[in-house]
């Protein structure tokens, strides 16, 4: 799904709330490229399609993020909403779970 993706959308609203619970960008974006799994986020899609996607971090940390696509001149680009380290519970789950 995000192969297509010619890059991140960043501004000073959403950098600074994903940076809220310490994760930092690089993280966010390396998460984002490298085979994630990605579910629809139905409960948050009420003006636009909200994604969510897990994976680790290098450092193997669960990651959650919010994000959404955002066309540009003709260019599709991951516009990333919040993210944070998941919780020791959530993250068990994520490795069982077989829906994302």
């Amino acid at each position: 799904m995000l192969e297509q993706i010619a890059g991140f959308d960043w501004d000073h609203g959403n950098r600074a709330k994903c940076q809220m619970h310490g994760v930092s960008i690089a993280e966010i974006e390396a998460a984002l490229t490298s085979n994630p799994r990605i579910a629809p986020d139905v409960r948050h899609s009420g003006q636009e399609r909200r994604l969510i996607a897990v994976n680790r971090t290098d450092a193997g940390r669960a990651l959650f993020v919010s994000f959404t696509i955002r066309e540009r001149v003709g260019l599709q680009f991951v516009r990333p909403i919040s993210a944070r380290y998941m919780h020791s519970k959530e993250a068990v789950r994520y490795a069982k779970s077989t829906y994302f």
